[in-house]
């Protein structure tokens, strides 16, 4: 059934005649059907009626054809794949499509991930040969979706590969009505298929550009052969390779497998043998050795694993990944600086033993008696004797086992984890997950509280400064990168989850336009997030960055900043304003032209609220708010109380704050816990288009010199050369237990005249002396010396530090 026919279409026909009927005049005629009705009037109620029964018994009729040959026809002889789809499909292939929406989820953000990968490719290399095959494509449904992301005009050739005809004939009429000549239907097996252009003098090994498996990995019989010919055929350098399926994992995923693709992987003993099972019936495969392999014997760009709840969710899901990848054989060395962080991290890490047997694709030598010229169809599995075996038909082209190395095992390595593979932005730092990371579900900070344009005033930064800091939310990093342009930021934060921002970002900044990017981050609202993640974004982020991102798309369908732990607290804030009455308050002293007008709002209304009343010095009495809201922890919180009182710690920080410095004109800090958002007017430099534009501008140089590590900062610096930071940011983060060896660290990675700025809730840290017995010499840059005086636009440090090495 065409589109036009559909049960949707006619849903819609008939309701919108029944809408016409009612709000016409001719709404009139309905009166009729209880009194003196008119013969137009009984032809348009039977018309209406029969246009409703008629779709009502469509779509019951599609899914009594997909639960009879799903559930209750025989499969037939098990042994021949072939006759087995055919006799499965033959009844139903006019509604795969549309029994298939629900249940095969991931199909186009797959796409739109791929299309997004394949845009690169094209930008970077226009002349460059695109070649698609879709293996096990069945109607055709992916090619036609997929020219919504990518036109399929833009490919040089599109093959889908299938073994059942009758899938392929609706293919077949779908792409003839699209009127599209350069696709081709090839009925034939996955594991021995030949290409036309091959035996028109077009090399079979690397000609192809993008290879995709919709849901037919699990359904074919042979994988490590597929696989191996799929390696075989896929432009080693440029080619993408996208598989979107079921699976099950039963044990608890390696570091060094989660860091290839293993977050969320593993599944419950229940789910992983129920859906095992379930599938085995219709000779659908869910064991674990299919994913194993793939991810094994190709490079993995990205991974997302999701569950599909779309028959009773919450409760029936079914487990299915996404997956990207590309030839183990890409080559690094056209991006140095990858490989280089790859080694920083996986450097001196033990080579598996026992990896499962793969392929070397590293020869081009063929052999088939007639040379090179006239390669016909592809067979790559093996006899004892080391050569392709051939079954009927035309000549074949036989692969040589011992001068391709095809079949060979490779001894004593391992697949590079995800990290290696993602060159199309040089941000994240390779890392492996450790047991700490388990402790962060979320980032603590959407945003960053510290005052950035003080940090620059004190410090000096330029272009020859090299830049250590901690991560937090990304926005004084990429203040440091506008206005200083240091040569290298390195960032650093034992939380993964505050790295996922400063990447989301970066990537961000590299794909969205300028007003799209500000309602992301500046309005925190952007409720197409979902589909620009797939379609423009995920190129640029890591694989365990985008998994994050998968998970939380709904982060941006309200207030973003009223997310992660920071937003528990502006949540209360917002709660507080609504009890107390105080709402037209805070907007007021938010939109004050005058630092006395902004101050008196302060003095009149809003002070009692958050100095003179009982409810906010309560809160931050309460361990578990300092921690889950702000994170600060109780030795930060026992600095400034062993100095005073909390109510005098609130006085001194908030009462400067409405004379120091205009929300509505750059203290953007506090209008964004009192208004949930950011304005154009007053925002971090990153989201003002000078910025936005400057982190733009030469493809992105400023935040190339950006590394994101994911680790604590005594090993960072371990990994780091000697005399290599000349500036170091480290906000408040001493108490630590660790002080010792970190500062020996600092003294060892700065210079002669290299700097260590820190800020403190004390007036007087105790851990100035750590950095003294180090031979560092501290001075102050700011204290807080009265109830009237702020040491920068947040003024919640009362004091602020610089270590220097002599």
């Amino acid at each position: 059934m065409g589109r036009i026919f559909s049960p949707s279409s006619l849903l819609g026909v008939s309701s919108a005649w029944l809408v016409y009927l009612y709000f016409s005049p001719l709404k009139s005629y309905v009166s009729q059907f209880t009194g003196n009705a008119s013969l137009s009037g009984w032809i348009i109620f039977i018309t209406t009626l029969g246009l409703l029964l008629y779709t009502f018994w469509r779509n019951i009729w599609t899914y009594m054809l997909f639960a009879w040959y799903c559930f209750i026809v025989p499969l037939g002889d098990t042994n021949d794949q072939k006759a087995r789809l055919d006799k499965f499909y033959q009844g139903q292939a006019q509604v795969y499509d549309q029994t298939r929406s629900g249940l095969l989820r991931g199909r186009k953000t797959m796409l739109s991930m791929s299309a997004a990968h394949l845009h690169l490719l094209r930008e970077g290399n226009p002349e460059k040969r695109l070649i698609w095959v879709d293996i096990g494509g069945g109607t055709g449904w992916n090619i036609e979706t997929m020219d919504l992301y990518f036109p399929i005009s833009s490919f040089d050739a599109v093959y889908l590969i299938d073994l059942c005809e009758p899938l392929l004939q609706m293919a077949r009429r779908r792409f003839e009505a699209k009127g599209w000549t350069n696709i081709i239907c090839l009925c034939q097996d996955a594991t021995e298929f030949s290409l036309p252009e091959w035996s028109d003098g077009v090399h079979p090994r690397g000609s192809v550009s993008f290879v995709t498996l919709s849901y037919s990995l699990s359904m074919i019989p042979s994988y490590h052969s597929l696989l191996d010919v799929v390696d075989y055929i896929l432009d080693p350098q440029d080619g993408l390779f996208s598989v979107v399926d079921f699976y099950t994992a039963g044990k608890e995923p390696s570091p060094h497998e989660k860091a290839i693709g293993g977050d969320s992987k593993k599944c419950g003993w229940l789910s992983r043998w129920f859906w095992q099972i379930w599938f085995d019936f219709d000779h659908v495969d869910l064991s674990p050795g299919r994913r194993n392999y793939l991810e094994y014997r190709f490079g993995t760009i990205k991974s997302f694993n999701g569950r599909n709840g779309f028959i009773i969710p919450l409760i029936v899901r079914i487990p299915y990944y996404i997956w990207l990848g590309c030839s183990r054989d890409r080559d690094p060395a056209l991006h140095p600086r990858r490989r280089a962080q790859h080694k920083l991290v996986l450097e001196g890490e033990k080579i598996c033993d026992g990896s499962p047997g793969s392929v070397n694709s590293s020869s081009d030598t063929l052999t088939d008696g007639q040379g090179e010229d006239a390669p016909m169809s592809l067979n790559l599995a093996t006899t004892a004797g080391g050569v392709a075996a051939v079954g009927g038909g035309p000549p074949v082209l036989g692969v040589n086992v011992e001068e391709s190395g095809v079949g060979m095992p490779l001894i004593g390595t391992k697949p590079k984890n995800a990290f290696y593979y993602h060159i199309a932005s040089p941000w994240r730092m390779p890392y492996l997950e450790s047991p700490i990371h388990s402790e962060f579900r979320t980032f603590i900070y959407s945003f960053t509280w510290e005052d950035p344009a003080k940090d620059l005033d004190y410090l000096d930064i330029g272009p020859k400064d090299t830049v250590f800091a901690i991560t937090s939310a990304g926005d004084n990093i990429l203040h440091y990168a506008i206005n200083a342009r240091p040569g290298k930021i390195h960032t650093v934060d034992m939380n993964p989850c505050q790295g996922h921002l400063l990447e989301l970002k970066l990537a961000s900044i590299k794909a969205l336009s300028y007003p799209t990017f500000f309602s992301m981050f500046g309005t925190g609202f952007l409720p197409t997030f979902r589909t620009l993640l797939s379609s423009q974004i995920s190129p640029f982020l890591s694989s365990a960055a985008f998994q994050f991102w998968s998970v939380n798309a709904n982060a941006f369908n309200s207030s973003f900043y009223l997310r992660g732990y920071s937003g528990w607290a502006l949540r209360i804030a917002k709660w507080l304003f609504w009890a107390t009455g105080m709402s037209g308050e805070v907007r007021r002293i938010c939109e004050a032209e005058t630092l006395m007008e902004q101050d008196e709002i302060w003095r009149r209304s809003l002070r009692k609220v958050f100095v003179e009343g009982q409810f906010v010095r309560w809160l931050v009495n309460n361990p578990v708010f300092l921690w889950n809201a702000l994170g600060v922890p109780q030795n930060q919180k026992k600095a400034f109380t062993d100095e005073g009182t909390v109510h005098d710690f609130i006085k001194d920080t908030l009462d400067p704050i409405g004379s120091h410095a205009l929300l509505s004109r750059g203290a953007y800090h506090y209008l964004l816990c009192l208004m949930g958002c950011y304005t154009p007017q007053s925002c971090p430099d990153y989201l003002t288009r000078r910025g936005f534009d400057a982190l733009r501008a030469n493809d992105g140089e400023l935040m190339n010199s950006i590394s994101v590590h994911t680790d604590s900062i005594v090993n960072v610096l371990g990994r780091l050369d000697a005399n290599s930071v000349t500036r170091a940011i480290i906000m408040d983060h001493l108490y630590v237990l660790s002080l010792d060896e970190e500062v020996h660290q600092f003294r060892r990675v700065l210079p002669s005249g290299g700097v260590v700025m820190w800020r403190s809730a004390a007036k007087l840290p105790w851990y100035n002396s750590v950095f003294e017995q180090a031979g560092f010499i501290v001075t102050p840059l700011g204290i807080r010396t009265g109830p009237c005086k702020a040491v920068d636009r947040v003024n919640m440090y009362a004091s602020c530090w610089k270590a220097v090495k002599p």
